[in-house]
């Protein structure tokens, strides 16, 4: 049910006879302006906090032992990885594979896994296929136990890929990297970190992610709550009981809030629902939510396997999920059955063969086709009119990640379970000693769960907290302070064998690992192409960085008009699209072939000058 205060709209889409579609595109049009206009915030990214300072604590680390401790490194590795996480393991691995031996990888966390290593929170699951979610399957053997893994079994993979590449043997954990400044008479980096450490490396390769730094709502009063609060990325089981399978025993005479609707309030609202005494879920905007479709992975199917499987299906979902032609659907998802209204937030060449105006005319009634079902699908599930009508999306499919649950919407129908909406008060409004007002009326809890999500794309790099001083002592910040300058968004000028796999200035995808592997075999490539060679510097030129930069400007989607019209969200900044997109407006199946044809035909002489020749040391 919803809040006391909330009351069901009414609003008729049906055209009659007026339009050939079964419903009238101005009505809905006039509705999605309307409900972007209640849930804008003058603030924009204002309206969160970093938890540090007294808050502090919500970025602690609860899975690491807290008495560990270790003598100063000041040695040298061939190669240095800053992040743990797939990016991390991607780059440690394709290294391996091409040769490298002296690699280190230095991870803020316990172990591996970066999102997977900190999420931990009950029902997290990947919302990509694991089988082309989880990478390097067929290299470490394993077929992944669900079609849609769970974090655990995500967890144990990204230490499997650790395992299997020997990247434990020289890891350094609970470790965070302070600065990096490039010597210029020795051709290599000097890496500081919070433990001490002074290292010395010849390449180094940032993998730190972009689903990082947790954030919090800067809600008023939000300091002096008596109860109990955590984020969901540092789930606190001590208090809740249970394990991310659920069972959360130690709620059943809690009363709880959760704040956040996103992707992981639709997984943690189920467990929370059913094990809570009381459960509020303040939601300021809905999320579009699909029929996840879970199953067991069939042992005759993973018998039938054949080598090349896992390329073969990440390539076919990736084409067909950016509107290139392909024989099958190998994946058969919510993903795939989507295809053509990815291109707003992935270049995509659906309806690329018919004139401006007309796509976007067809973008636009397929999109409401599908959200109309999606709103539709609401209406059948949740039982309370009020509560069915709040959940209900009104926006454009791509203005957020699109959710997939078999038991979110279901949660609805308990009894113990109230939505309130907080639309029209721009979230909740303030926080008491006992609990949350929002429209005038306090919801007492014991506890506050924050599933409010990251600061998307907010790295140590881009940020500042991990300062980076190339040649001459210049801040990267400092050559980047018109933009981005990179080549291929790999490395920059000015900056020797500094390697990022950072989505910027290259491309992305919806398979996000698969883009990640592209990016890391790639550099590991380059690298490895740089030690038989004996070159001791890995760099572009300033002509070559130009060029790039301004390949990008000329290719880059003008997604600014719709991004303005999409409701507030981590997609468009918080209703302020940014003016321009660094991501290769060709989309990321035409950026791996550039990259590999880049390889192919003297690319690399571009970035492996001559001059930067060694003294033969091959790492």
């Amino acid at each position: 049910m919803t809040s006391p205060h909330d009351e069901p709209v009414a609003l008729s889409m049906d055209a009659g006879g007026d339009t050939p579609y079964g419903f009238d595109p101005d009505a809905l049009r006039a509705k999605y302006r309307a409900e972007r206009e209640r849930r804008i915030r003058p603030e924009g990214q204002g309206q969160y906090r970093r938890p540090d300072g007294e808050f502090g604590y919500f970025a602690e680390d609860p899975h690491a032992d807290p008495e560990f401790t270790r003598e100063p490194l000041t040695d040298r590795v061939e190669v240095l990885i800053i992040g743990g996480g797939f990016g991390g393991l991607l780059a440690g691995a394709r290294l391996r594979q091409n040769g490298v031996e002296s690699v280190r990888i230095i991870e803020k966390g316990g172990d591996f896994g970066g999102t997977w290593y900190w999420n931990r929170y009950p029902g997290i699951h990947c919302d990509i296929e694991a089988y082309i979610y989880l990478p390097l399957l067929e290299e470490v053997g394993y077929v992944p136990e669900w079609k849609y893994a769970p974090g655990d079994e995500i967890r144990r993979h990204a230490c499997a890929i650790g395992h299997r590449f020997d990247l434990y043997r020289d890891v350094c954990f609970q470790t965070g990297v302070t600065g990096l400044r490039w010597d210029e008479r020795e051709s290599e980096w000097e890496v500081a970190t919070d433990r001490g450490d002074l290292i010395r490396a010849r390449h180094v390769i940032v993998s730190t992610g972009t689903f990082t730094e947790a954030k919090l709502p800067g809600i008023p009063g939000i300091e002096t709550f008596r109860g109990h609060t955590f984020h969901t990325s540092r789930w606190d089981y001590a208090y809740t009981g249970g394990d991310a399978d659920g069972n959360l025993h130690r709620l059943a005479d809690k009363r709880v809030a959760l704040i956040g609707t996103g992707a992981t309030g639709v997984q943690v609202v189920p467990h929370l629902g059913a094990d809570a005494q009381r459960l509020y879920v303040f939601q300021r905007t809905p999320s579009s939510v699909g029929v996840r479709g879970q199953r067991r992975t069939d042992p005759d199917w993973a018998a039938s396997l054949t080598p090349g499987w896992q390329r073969r299906r990440m390539d076919n979902f990736l084409r067909l999920v950016t509107g290139n032609p392909v024989d099958e659907d190998l994946v058969a998802d919510g993903w795939t059955s989507t295809a053509r209204l990815h291109s707003k937030v992935i270049p995509n060449n659906g309806f690329a063969d018919l004139p401006p105006e007309e796509r976007e005319h067809l973008y636009e009634i397929a999109d409401f086709e599908q959200m109309n079902e999606i709103r539709d699908r609401v209406a059948a599930v949740v039982e309370d009119p009020a509560t069915a009508e709040a959940l209900k999306p009104w926006y454009r499919f791509m203005c957020k990640r699109p959710a997939f649950s078999d038991l979110y919407l279901q949660t609805f129908n308990r009894p113990n379970v109230t939505l309130v909406d907080t639309s029209d008060t721009h979230g909740v409004e303030r926080i008491t000693e006992q609990g949350l007002v929002v429209g005038g009326v306090e919801y007492e809890v014991d506890c506050i769960v924050f599933a409010t999500g990251y600061e998307v794309g907010a790295s140590g790099v881009l940020t500042g907290r991990l300062p980076i001083h190339g040649r001459d002592g210049v801040a990267l910040l400092d050559h980047w302070k018109d933009g981005p300058r990179t080549l291929h968004g790999f490395y920059s000028h000015g900056f020797p064998n500094l390697f990022q796999l950072a989505p910027i200035q290259n491309s992305t995808a919806a398979n996000f690992v698969h883009a990640l592997d592209e990016r890391a075999q790639h550099v590991a490539e380059v690298i490895a192409a740089a030690h038989q060679r004996g070159i001791r510097r890995v760099e572009p030129s300033a002509q070559a960085e130009e060029a790039w930069v301004r390949t990008i400007r000329e290719k880059a989607a003008d997604l600014h008009a719709f991004q303005a019209e999409c409701t507030p969200g981590y997609y468009n900044n918080e209703g302020r699209p940014r003016a321009r997109s660094e991501s290769y407006g060709d989309g990321p199946v035409a950026f791996h072939a550039l990259l590999r044809d880049w390889r192919a035909n003297g690319g690399l002489d571009d970035v492996l000058a001559p001059h930067h020749r060694t003294n033969g040391h091959h790492g």
